[in-house]
């Protein structure tokens, strides 16, 4: 059997993509804006305030729950959601020495 792309890249090469690929969509984009902004909030939050259905916003709780981003504690019915501050740091430290690693002085045409 070959191998898989994934297992062509070094294990921060693929999470870099995974959290890019999760980004890569305006409603999370959306909810991960809210949940800095008000630090904490409900599912039934979202839908008033982003003006997406239920199921869309489970949807893209789901898909940013799985990559560990934001959190949710049960209370009653209802999930309360937050980011996640061990992963968000992580992945700016990441994205930072990503960015942090282009260097001006060797590039002529900048």
């Amino acid at each position: 059997m070959g191998v898989t792309k994934t297992d062509l890249f070094n294990d921060t090469q693929n999470e870099l993509a995974a959290f890019a690929k999760v980004l890569a969509h305006p409603a999370r984009i959306a909810i991960i804006q809210y949940l800095l902004k008000s630090n904490t909030c409900c599912n039934y939050n979202l839908v008033d305030d982003l003006g997406l259905a239920q199921a869309t916003i489970s949807q893209h709780l789901k898909e940013l729950k799985q990559l560990g981003i934001i959190q949710g504690t049960v209370e009653g019915v209802s999930v309360n959601y937050c980011i996640n501050p061990v992963k968000w740091k992580e992945f700016k430290e990441k994205f930072n020495d990503l960015f942090d690693s282009f260097n001006t002085e060797f590039c002529p045409s900048c």
